[in-house]
């Protein structure tokens, strides 16, 4: 028997013409240094059909990849709307990248056009004539003059090539499943590869973000996302606000603790997104700086485990939330939420808070063990972490994926246990685990104990080899600056949080740990710097 209901297809243009008419007075806020941009969500809408008849001028008449090399802005936005809506591909290239993975994705994706914001063109121009599918550049702002491009790509100004194009489109009615976006993994253990997101998965993924046992943002927020847009799809922040109403700020390439400061001061926002790193330095700012950030009802923080005392902090310091998330790129990325159960208080409730969260219902979640047996959730049971669902990635773009699924269920490389009521504790990634002397130890909660001392700005976990444990943790740690704190005082501080066992007798002070494209600690160029003998270990 099959149901009444009309068969309507979920779409990014549903969400376009949405936002810019029913939620046409809420604005999109672009930073620009001391100052904001304003444009509202109708003028969003118009600036989209003009973008996308000058696209289709350029050649863009199927599901060619247009790529963007921006900022988090208003134009960057237009092109996250425009370019599925008209029926192209949505490639939001990683800024971070080193240049020849950028060039890979960009080949492997095979763009027609790049958007290119003009302070990215040193990054961006040097690479041109690797290129070997890009025909057109389009440089956002009107000032094309800095960028020369090879013979075969010709280079366009956003503002003029839009110019005296019609503000309406008749948006051509998609299938659902075909693709709307795609955003290429960091490419931490071989080359980046592709994650294509559809009309429908974005859609679902978007109605998450907005419920309750997600992120819930709402229609009236002003919310700041920091995260980029080429870092899994800002979250889905930019077309969950399209979706409910919720206003956009955006930070442009103001990304240091001091500008978003001055931004949450001056734009009040109720609601903000990034990854630890950037919390951590607004905390460390905000010690010496003094700006009202009291307007924020809600931060959420992901990408890699959140130290408790950053947690902490806010609330205790400022009286804000921080909420905890766990996702990936091949999860669009929102994966678990730690929203506290219902009635859940003090000390009960921090510590859901401190996991990576619950599960919707629109992602299933199972362990396995090494034997690849089923490992229970009972809140103890360690195992890897695989999902399933209506927006988790079934494969990778042009390349074989069998190994990284397990009947049709993504291998995610995250270890860790499940409560039976669906909350989320990662201890490790697998490849980062420790095991000393046949005993597991979790690099992350080492990380989180050693941060919690007030002197500790970053601290970073692997393993070395040992000849009687087979391993032994590491600590790479970076201090305050003029802190006078020991190694021998920073195990004294372990003591009692960790088993003894577990306490560390290697460690390293070091500048600043690696990051990876999306601020993530590289563990990778960490352990090669301890091989080549780059990090001075001290032995307690």
């Amino acid at each position: 028997m099959l149901s009444t209901m009309q068969d309507a297809p979920l779409s990014i243009s549903q969400l376009l013409r949405h936002g810019s008419s029913v939620h046409g007075e809420q604005e999109v806020i672009t930073w620009t240094g001391e100052e904001s941009k304003r444009v509202s969500y109708a003028e969003v809408g118009r600036r989209c059909a003009k973008l996308a008849h000058a696209l289709r001028g350029l050649g863009v008449t199927g599901d060619q990849r247009v790529g963007t090399f921006m900022w988090n802005n208003s134009e960057h936005l237009e092109a996250y709307l425009a370019i599925p809506s008209m029926g192209a591909v949505l490639h939001t290239l990683n800024i971070r990248l080193f240049p020849e993975q950028l060039v890979h994705v960009v080949n492997h994706a095979e763009d027609h056009v790049i958007i290119v914001d003009p302070t990215l063109i040193p990054l961006l121009g040097p690479r041109l004539p690797e290129f070997t599918t890009v025909k057109h550049i389009i440089v956002t702002g009107s000032d094309t003059s800095a960028l020369q491009a090879p013979a075969g790509i010709t280079v366009h100004s956003y503002e003029q090539l839009i110019a005296g194009e019609s503000d309406v489109f008749e948006w051509p009615e998609l299938d659902e499943r075909t693709a709307a976006a795609m955003c290429y993994t960091s490419g931490t253990t071989g080359d980046p590869k592709g994650v294509v997101y559809s009309h429908r998965s974005i859609w679902l993924h978007s109605m998450q973000v907005c419920m309750t046992d997600g992120m819930a943002l709402s229609q009236g927020d002003i919310a700041l996302a920091i995260v980029p847009q080429f870092h899994a799809m800002s979250w889905g922040l930019p077309y969950a606000a399209f979706m409910i109403g919720a206003s956009l700020l955006m930070p442009d390439r103001f990304l240091q603790p001091a500008p978003i400061a001055d931004m949450i001061e001056a734009i009040k926002p109720t609601f903000a997104a990034a990854v630890p790193t950037i919390w951590q330095g607004l905390l460390l700012h905000l010690e010496d700086h003094k700006a009202d950030i009291s307007s924020l009802r809600s931060v959420v923080v992901g990408g890699s485990a959140v130290p408790p005392s950053v947690m902490h902090a806010f609330e205790e310091r400022y009286g804000i939330p921080v909420l905890h998330a766990w996702g990936m790129t091949e999860t669009s990325p929102l994966g678990s939420v730690a929203q506290c159960p219902a009635g859940v208080t003090g000390d009960e409730a921090w510590a859901y808070r401190y996991t990576q969260g619950r599960f919707p219902a629109g992602v299933e979640a199972r362990l396995k063990d090494d034997d690849g047996n089923l490992v229970p959730h009972d809140g103890e049971s360690v195992g890897e972490l695989q999902v399933r669902g209506p927006w988790i990635a079934g494969g990778y773009y042009g390349v074989d994926s069998a190994d990284k699924f397990d009947d049709g269920w993504l291998l995610t490389g995250d270890v860790g246990h499940i409560t039976k009521d669906g909350f989320l504790t990662l201890t490790d990634r697998s490849k980062d685990i420790i095991k000393s002397g046949g005993e597991w130890i979790s690099s992350v909660d080492l990380e989180n104990s050693v941060m919690g001392h007030p002197d500790v700005l970053e601290a970073a976990v692997i393993g070395i080899p040992d000849e009687k444990w087979d391993e032994r943790p590491l600590v790479a740690v970076v201090l305050r600056d003029g802190s006078s704190t020991t190694v021998q005082e920073l195990q004294d501080f372990l003591a009692g949080k960790v088993a003894k066992w577990q306490l560390p007798e290697n460690w390293a002070r070091i500048q600043e740990v690696p990051k990876t494209s999306v601020g993530k600690f590289d563990k990778k160029r960490l352990r090669g710097q301890y091989q080549d003998g780059d990090l001075t270990v001290d032995r307690l």
